[in-house]
């Protein structure tokens, strides 16, 4: 994922001064091949910090935040994450999501019908996981599964905190759990991560009218202010979509902003996910 962003960062310079690989590898006086462009536009081969470098300096980026941004992602693209350790029981676009959420500043999320995951606890994570799995190998990872998503969680606490929007269907809020009190401690644990400057949790009414989020769930994944970096995401039973084109991804983020206007404000979304706790 990291190699895929950098290579659309560096496809998109590109083509943002009319070159051709060819071009490129011309001006670039050998130090840079025609096949070395390719692999690097197209995430088959790790790149260099001077390659990247020279690159940028042949496009004549000047922006030094986007410079710093891009050269993260080269440094970082042969990194170990700690969820590579589940990668029996990972599939790769789960270990995207992962990877994700560990490199960026803010995470924008619509749920209609779960709680999000870096909200849940672990047993209303080992229900939602377990009604989920649509195969007996799924059904099999359960326990190493539920322990991905609570490691995920530690995002919301590292030294330089992810920031958290989550949107949530009042629908989400109501559903029957098997384990008895599952649903009571869920609440509860949104009403305190509320409480977390980072954090901002708002409720959709059920009674609201027809709105962007009713097509299914999404997120936007949001990179240090960049916005050409940043990442939609959904997800069905069968597919898993990254979206990294600038204007679709604006599109999930208009939706996003229409949905934080139509929902409950923060604070009164507290007031209802305390009422419902307290009834569950």
């Amino acid at each position: 994922m990291r190699r895929r962003r950098l290579g659309a960062k560096l496809r998109a310079l590109r083509d943002g001064r009319g070159l051709t690989l060819e071009e490129v590898a011309e001006e670039s006086g050998g130090r840079i091949t025609v096949a070395k462009l390719s692999r690097l536009e197209t995430a088959r081969s790790a790149a260099k910090a001077a390659d990247v470098e020279a690159l940028l300096d042949q496009y004549e980026v000047a922006d030094a935040e986007l410079r710093a941004a891009l050269l993260a992602l080269t440094r970082e693209g042969a990194r170990r994450g700690w969820w590579q350790s589940y990668r029996g029981v990972l599939s790769p676009v789960y270990e995207d999501l992962i990877s994700l959420e560990a490199e960026a500043e803010a995470l924008f999320t619509w749920q209609g019908s779960v709680i999000p995951g870096l909200l849940q606890t672990a047993e209303y994570a080992r229900e939602i996981i377990g009604a989920t799995a649509m195969s007996e190998a799924v059904e099999g990872k359960v326990d190493a599964l539920v322990e991905v998503r609570l490691a995920r969680q530690a995002v919301l606490t590292r030294e330089k905190p992810l920031n958290l929007w989550a949107i949530i269907s009042e629908s989400a809020l109501d559903t029957q759990c098997a384990g008895e009190g599952v649903m009571r401690d869920q609440l509860a644990r949104l009403h305190l991560l509320n409480k977390r400057p980072n954090v901002n949790i708002q409720v959709l009414p059920s009674d609201s009218p027809p709105h962007a989020g009713q097509l299914g769930s999404f997120s936007v994944l949001s990179f240090e202010g960049h916005r050409d970096l940043d990442v939609a995401h959904s997800e069905s039973l069968t597919a898993t979509v990254y979206v990294e084109d600038r204007e679709q991804v604006s599109v999930y983020r208009d939706a996003i902003s229409r949905l934080q206007a139509a929902a409950l404000p923060v604070d009164a979304s507290a007031e209802r996910i305390a009422e419902k706790r307290d009834h569950a």
